[in-house]
């Protein structure tokens, strides 16, 4: 399945409690630290425009930011861009590397279930809306970039660090960039 070929821009959420710790918090809905719901205040400026769509995962973590982010904007809720589902690894520290193309993980979602769900949901919205904002998990930026570039290897994308999506013409490829002046992307350790 591939993406359609339509620029957007993509929102991870603020950071929770677990992203600070380094643990696995796919289907967990967890909150957001006070700073990142400052995290998601701050990016208000940026994203004070007349966006054609909003489309936020329905996890807490990506509400909570969205509704920080973009106060009185109109959200759509899709529950196909929910955080992966990690079963057995949830609550565990992050692992080096982690199984993002695991056929199969224990109790969890494999990563061709996972990229099906989340590609449908980003080609519903990208079918019928020009230049949308999708606020979602990192998880779901991986599968973006899967479609886009062609690999999910990469730094993590940042809490609340806009990134513009935008196809290339002919045989030139997608480019994936900061929105911000800050990098959009954690170094590579």
């Amino acid at each position: 399945m591939s993406l359609l070929p339509k620029p957007f821009v993509f929102l991870r959420h603020g950071e929770t409690f677990y992203n600070r710790a380094r643990i696995i918090a796919g289907r967990f809905d967890v909150p957001l630290t006070p700073e990142g719901e400052q995290q998601a205040r701050d990016v208000q400026e940026l994203l004070d425009r007349p966006w054609s769509y909003i489309a936020v995962s329905s996890m807490f973590r990506a509400r909570k930011t969205a509704r920080l982010a973009i106060p009185g904007g109109r959200f759509h809720i899709f529950d196909g861009l929910r955080e992966r589902d990690w079963g057995d690894l949830e609550g565990k520290p992050y692992r080096h590397p982690m199984p993002y193309t695991s056929t199969s993980l224990p109790g969890g979602e494999s990563w061709d279930v996972f990229q099906t769900r989340v590609i449908g949901a980003l080609n519903e919205v990208l079918a019928h809306h020009e230049y949308p904002l999708f606020v979602a998990h990192s998880g779901v930026f991986r599968v973006i970039r899967f479609a886009t570039l062609g690999t999910h290897e990469g730094p993590r994308v940042k809490n609340v660090c806009p990134v513009v999506c935008t196809p290339g013409e002919g045989s030139e490829g997608w480019s994936l960039t900061s929105m911000s002046e800050a990098e959009a992307f954690e170094p590579t350790v």
